[in-house]
Parts: C-alpha cells; structure tokens; sequence
C-alpha cells in the first residue's frame, strides 16, 4: 500500500518545515485584506506561521510578511493580525488539567 503524501509548508517566523496542517495560514485575499485562515482554503496569497506567539514576533521583526505577500503591509495591518492571532491562540488553548478542578472539590470539603 502506498504512502499518501502530507504537504509541508515553512514557517516565515522560525523558518522550520512542518505539515501543513501543524501551521495557521494568514492570507491575502483578492479583495487586498489581510486575514488569518484556520481552514486553510480561502482564495489569495498565503504565508505560514507555527501556532505560537514567539513565531509571530519573529516574522514581525524579519519584515516576513512582506516578503511572504510579495507587498509591503502596513503597520496598522500587522498589529490587527497580531491581535487576531493571538485571539485564535487564546480559543486554541487546551483547558486547564483535571487535577485543578479536583483541587476545587477538596477547598470545598473543607
């Protein structure tokens, strides 16, 4: 049985190769906004970041976005998808472990 190939794409924060699927997509759409794409499929020109906020800072300080979008992206652009990325990162987040809800339980006996 054959393989099935899994597409990678490049970080432009850290510049590491991971699966697509590992990666968040920011997009450049026809219409000229900047927005970021979960999915993966919207129409436009993409770039990858890895889904942590030390990638973001490092793309933003190497000016990748625009190399990645072939045009220069304003300021005010960079800091509305910062905050979108972060937003994302935020509803991403894996919910505290279930020994804190024990730890309720045991303040409460008490």
């Amino acid at each position: 049985m054959k393989t099935r190939h899994t597409p990678q794409r490049s970080c432009i924060g850290c510049r590491s190769v991971r699966e697509k699927r590992d990666l968040v997509r920011l997009v450049l759409t026809p219409d000229g906004e900047f927005r970021l794409d979960p999915s993966g499929k919207l129409a436009g020109r993409g770039a990858y970041l890895c889904p942590q906020a030390s990638c973001l800072g490092l793309a933003v300080r190497r000016k990748s976005f625009e190399r990645a979008f072939r045009q220069p992206v304003p300021r005010e652009t960079v800091a509305e998808l910062e905050s979108r990325f972060e937003e994302y990162l935020r509803a991403r987040a894996v919910p505290l472990p279930a020994e804190t809800q024990a730890g309720d339980d045991v303040e409460a006996e008490a």
